[in-house]
């Protein structure tokens, strides 16, 4: 059983990767954008950058679906800091994370060419400056937003079978 966080900042095509390594693997995908809660919601429509008190509920509600899910997962979530990675993995320990790299400017363009999304262009610089990057943290694979997206769910997929072959 495979349970994935897809992360990383906004614009960087976590829901669009995400979907598509659920569909591989043949599992649920789930959107965490979905359960925030009406007043984070305002928050990020009003350019209001969300802090540690707002994501802690969020973040544990999301650690609960994937502990509770009884077969694979995907998840897209941003996981922008150590202590929400390790928030996620305190529910479950085996938890895997798909890291897309980009940089500011790309993201803020995939942003501002987005229409009726609750996050705003203007919060693109608050993500980057709250993102510690899990570039070497265990279970961590970084993949480039600039690749097409086959080749980063081909990349994910080879991760995943080295790591379950190093386990057998």
């Amino acid at each position: 059983m495979t349970k994935l966080v897809v992360m990383g900042v906004a614009g960087c095509g976590k829901s669009v990767l995400a979907q598509r390594i659920a569909q591989a693997l043949g599992c649920p995908m789930l959107e965490s954008d979905d359960f925030h809660p009406p007043a984070s919601q305002d928050k990020m429509r009003a350019g209001i950058a969300l802090d540690d008190t707002d994501r802690g509920p969020w973040l544990h509600r999301l650690g609960q679906l994937l502990a509770d899910a009884d077969s694979s997962m995907v998840l897209s979530c941003s996981a922008l800091k150590r202590s929400y990675r390790d928030q996620l993995r305190a529910f479950v320990p085996e938890l895997r994370f798909v890291y897309i790299e980009i940089d500011v400017q790309t993201a803020a363009q995939r942003v501002a060419a987005r229409s009726g999304h609750l996050f705003p262009i203007s919060l693109v610089t608050s993500q980057f400056a709250t993102l510690e990057s899990p570039v070497g943290e265990e279970g961590v694979c970084t993949v480039s937003a600039l690749q097409a997206t086959e080749a980063q769910v081909a990349a994910v997929q080879a991760w995943l079978a080295s790591a379950r072959a190093q386990v057998s």
